[in-house]
C-alpha cells in the first residue's frame, strides 16, 4: 500500500467500525476459517511474504543536507572617501572588536584639526579672563556709586550752610546758587554710576553664557573634525576572521566602498564554541519541526564530528519560493582545537532532525506498527492478513497514524505475530498459503530509511 492511498485518521474513523482483538476474538476467527465453505479452502496456496508485528515506536527522523554557517558576517564599508594609506590585515587574520583594519589619508582634516584647537584655547582664555574682569568691573562699579553718594551728601550739606547764611546775610545770592549747582551735579553723578553698576550686574551672566557657549561651540568643531579623522580609520564590528580584502594600499575608496569581509565562525559560552548549521527543510515537512528538538549533525570531511548533538534554534518562516523549503538553523557546540577553529563556514554537513508526528489516541503506544503493505484498503474497512496455521485470516484494524514506512494500528500484540506483506491484494479468508520470504528490513521502517511521510490526522 502506497502512502498515497493511505486514508486520512479522520477518514478512517468515519469508515471504519472495526475494532481491535484480543486473543479470544483471534480464536473465535481462527474458528470461522476452519468454518469456511470447502471451495475457499481447495483454492491453490498463495505465494506470501510476511513480516513482524512492531512494539516499540520508529524512530521518527529525517537526515537533510546542511552548510556551516557563520554566526555572523559583514562586508565593511568606508563612511567616506579617501586614499588608502595602511591596509593593517590579510586574508585569514583573527581580529577582535574594534581593531583597526584600514586607514585613510587624513592630512588635510589633521591641518584644520589643530587650527579648531587653537581657536579653542582662545575662546576658553577669553572666558577665564572675563570670569575674573566682571567681578573686578562690578566692585569698581559699586565704589564709584559709594563715592558718587559721598559726594551728594557733601553738596547737601554744603548747600544748607551756604542758604542758612545767606538767611543772615552772611552769603551772597552766588554762593547759594553755586552750591545748589554743585549738589545737582553730585546727585547726577550718583544716579549715573547706580545705573552703570546694575546694568554691569545684569549683562554679567549674558556675558558669561556668551563666553562660554563659543568655547562649547569650537569644542563642538574640534569634535566634528576628530570625528572626520576616526571615520578614515575603519575598525572591526566584531571579532571573527578576514574572510577577503576589497581594497589595497593607495587604491581609492569612495562612500560606502568595500573595506574587508569580516565573518564570526563561533559564539563562544564557558569554553563551548558553538557554530550554526543551516539546512533546507521542504514544506512538507516543516510543521513537524519544533524549536529546540534534538539534531544529530555529521561533518563528513570531520571523521570526528559525526552523530554531534545539536539543537534547533531557529525556523526561518519565509521559503526560497524555487526549491519550495523553509530554512533551519541547528545550533552545534564543540571543543575547539589547538591553532584556530576546526569547523569553518560553508562545510558540508548532514543534519538529522527529529519530527514531531503526535501521538496515537492513548498515547505514544496506543497500538502496534506494521509495514503499510500490509494494509489492506476496502471502501468501509482496513484489513490486514495473518497466516494461521497455512491459512491466511483476515482482521479487521483501525489506522491511527503512519510514519515513513510504518503504519500504527490498533491489535493486541503477541511476540512472534507476522502480517502478510506481498501476496496479499487477492487473499480470500480462509486461502491456504505458503511463506515464500520475510520482509524483515523493510519492517524495520524509519529506522533504517528516514522517513519523508506524514501522519494520518
Amino acid at each position: 500500500m502506497r502512502s498515497s492511498e493511505l486514508p486520512t485518521h479522520r477518514e478512517t474513523v468515519k469508515r471504519s467500525t472495526a475494532r481491535s482483538i484480543g486473543l479470544g476474538a483471534i480464536v473465535a476467527l481462527l474458528a470461522a476459517v476452519i468454518a469456511l465453505p470447502l471451495q475457499a479452502q481447495q483454492m491453490p496456496p498463495a505465494s506470501v511474504k510476511v513480516a513482524p508485528v512492531r512494539r516499540a515506536e520508529p524512530d521518527v527522523g529525517q537526515t537533510f543536507v546542511g552548510t556551516v554557517m557563520p554566526v555572523r558576517s559583514s562586508t565593511v564599508g568606508s563612511t567616506v572617501e579617501g586614499r588608502v594609506v595602511e591596509l593593517a590585515v590579510d586574508e585569514g587574520d583573527a581580529v577582535a572588536a574594534g581593531d583597526v583594519l584600514a586607514r585613510l589619508r587624513t592630512d588635510q582634516l589633521d591641518i584644520q584639526l589643530a587650527a579648531a584647537k587653537a581657536e579653542l584655547r582662545l575662546h576658553e582664555q577669553t572666558r577665564d579672563e572675563l570670569a575674573l574682569s566682571i567681578p573686578e568691573s562690578i566692585s569698581q562699579a559699586e565704589a564709584r556709586v559709594e563715592a558718587a553718594g559721598a559726594l551728594v551728601k557733601f553738596t547737601q550739606l554744603q548747600l544748607k550752610r551756604a542758604q542758612t547764611l545767606f538767611q543772615r546775610n552772611a552769603a551772597s545770592t552766588d554762593d547759594v546758587q553755586e552750591k545748589e549747582s554743585a549738589a545737582v551735579a553730585a546727585e547726577q553723578k550718583y544716579l549715573e554710576n547706580r545705573s552703570a553698576l546694575k546694568l554691569a550686574k545684569q549683562s554679567a551672566p549674558a556675558k558669561r553664557a556668551q563666553a562660554e557657549a563659543r568655547v562649547q561651540s569650537q569644542q563642538e568643531e574640534v569634535r566634528r573634525l576628530e570625528d572626520q579623522i576616526a571615520e578614515h580609520t575603519i575598525v572591526a564590528p566584531f571579532g571573527g576572521f578576514i574572510a577577503k580584502e576589497h581594497t589595497e594600499v593607495g587604491q581609492w575608496v569612495a562612500k560606502g566602498g568595500s573595506i574587508v569581509d569580516v565573518v564570526e565562525i563561533h559564539e563562544v559560552e564557558k569554553g563551548i564554541h558553538y557554530v550554526e548549521v543551516e539546512v533546507s527543510v521542504p514544506e512538507k515537512i516543516i510543521p513537524r519541526i519544533r524549536l529546540d528538538r534534538e539534531a544529530r549533525v555529521t561533518i563528513e570531511s570531520l571523521p570526528d564530528f559525526s552523530e554531534m548533538p545539536a539543537k534547533v534554534m531557529a525556523i526561518v518562516r519565509q521559503a526560497d519560493v524555487r526549491s519550495r523549503s523553509f530554512p533551519v538553523k541547528v545550533r552545534l557546540g564543540y571543543q575547539p582545537v589547538e591553532g584556530g577553529p576546526l569547523l569553518m563556514p560553508g562545510m558540508f554537513a548532514r543534519v538529522h532532525l527529529d519530527l514531531d508526528f503526535g501521538t496515537g489516541e492513548s498515547g505514544a503506544q496506543s497500538g502496534v506498527w506494521v509495514p503499510k503493505d500490509a494494509v489492506v484498503l476496502e471502501q468501509d474497512s482496513s484489513t490486514v492478513f495473518m497466516a494461521v496455521q497455512g491459512k491466511a485470516m483476515p482482521i479487521p484494524v483501525r489506522l491511527l497514524r503512519n510514519v515513513g514506512d510504518l503504519v500504527e494500528i490498533r491489535l493486541d500484540h503477541r511476540p512472534g505475530q507476522q502480517v502478510i506483506v506481498e501476496g496479499n491484494e487477492r487473499l480470500k479468508p480462509g486461502q491456504p498459503v505458503k511463506i515464500v520470504g520475510s520482509v524483515v528490513e523493510e519492517a524495520a521502517g524509519p529506522a533504517s530509511s528516514p522517513p519523508a511521510e506524514t501522519p494520518s490526522e
